[in-house]
């Protein structure tokens, strides 16, 4: 017991303090115009370049299509739950689409307080940041990817499954500073929301659930 709250006390400290230390500053820096906005103005005229591969890459993030593949891959393992006779097998599949519909519950507010203007490449106006487009992308393609590692049997398995998850956020990441949609530092900062948004799933995936369960790897 001791050593298994240790390994939760620094899942928490890593996935969830230093995402919300680290989110904490960047909207400091973006609401007092302080001098990370320099790094970042410097970051986003280096990589600005629109063109149709940055706009497609971008596009990962939208709503129309992140959300269906969360869906399909919750649908998946809500059937796969209940046919082994899991214990409370709509629980990760119902936490994780709950942190679906949270992104824009937490995203939108910030986007209205915050009232940060876009880069030249987008038309005059606020509610830049954090970045909605990110934030989905990470929930999304990073909870089907918690929601589908207890099924897979493999290690090259589980690897290439969080390996394309990792790729299509990194992508929608990329796409949307190059195409100049979003300032880097509105990307960075909806990488921390999403990985604390993803720690509580990963944490919820974690309880304790009937012997029926595919057996379970040691560590979070």
């Amino acid at each position: 017991m001791r050593v298994s709250s240790s390994r939760v006390s620094l899942f928490l400290v890593w996935f969830v303090g230093l995402p919300v230390l680290l989110f904490s500053l960047i909207t400091w820096q973006v609401v007092s115009h302080g001098p990370l906005l320099g790094v970042d103005r410097d970051v986003s005229d280096a990589l600005l370049h629109p063109d149709r591969g940055s706009e497609l890459l971008a596009d990962l993030g939208n709503v129309q299509v992140a959300v269906p593949v969360l869906a399909a891959v919750l649908g998946y393992a809500a059937w796969r739950g209940r046919a082994a006779g899991r214990d409370r097998w709509w629980s990760v599949p119902l936490g994780a689409a709950g942190l679906m519909l949270l992104v824009p519950v937490l995203v939108l507010p910030l986007k209205a307080w915050t009232a940060r203007h876009g880069t030249a490449a987008v038309p005059p106006g606020t509610g830049y940041f954090p970045s909605g487009h990110t934030a989905t992308a990470a929930v999304a393609y990073g909870g089907a990817a918690l929601v589908l590692l207890p099924w897979l049997r493999t290690v090259l398995a589980r690897c290439v499954v969080v390996g394309v998850c990792a790729a299509l956020v990194l992508g929608v990441s990329y796409g949307l500073v190059r195409r100049g949609y979003h300032w880097p530092l509105d990307v960075v900062a909806s990488w921390c929301l999403g990985t604390v948004l993803l720690a509580t799933l990963r944490l919820l995936s974690r309880l304790p659930r009937r012997s029926t369960d595919p057996p379970r790897r040691s560590g979070l």
